[in-house]
């Protein structure tokens, strides 16, 4: 399966009913200058697609998917900063935490995508967005 989207975008995945995952979404989407990003929730059809497509295991890797089309699939930490150096100033700073070994801030991710829903709580459904904003995303 190959993902239909634009040339010199990224598509990102995030869990549709967290209230982190969208508020991060909407944290990406209000700095992203540049119109490099996409979206889609986990919980769409394409979401489903792409995660049976590269077999990935919702149950360790489940808040953020980055898909870059000539790449593949990045996520957790790695993805969240890859996102990040895309963004405007300050936020694109983050990056330099690649230099952390991908274990260590693999483990700070798990940890706050563990007790995400806990901490931020959780919607009944999908998030739907405004209409100025439907064209960011996919399905």
């Amino acid at each position: 399966m190959k993902v239909a989207i634009p040339i010199n975008k990224q598509l990102i995945l995030f869990d549709g009913v967290c209230n982190l995952c969208n508020s991060s979404v909407n944290f990406i989407i209000k700095r992203d200058k540049k119109n490099t990003f996409l979206f889609t929730p986990l919980q769409s059809q394409l979401g489903k697609q792409i995660i049976e497509e590269y077999n990935i295991d919702t149950n360790k890797t489940d808040s953020i998917l980055l898909y870059i089309p000539e790449k593949g699939i990045t996520y957790k930490s790695t993805a969240a900063l890859k996102v990040a150096s895309h963004l405007g100033f300050p936020a694109n700073i983050l990056s330099v935490f690649r230099i952390v070994p991908a274990f260590i801030r693999n483990w700070v991710y798990d940890f706050i995508a563990k007790n995400r829903y806990k901490w931020f709580g959780k919607k009944e459904r999908c998030m739907i967005p405004s209409p100025e904003l439907k064209s960011k995303f996919l399905e």
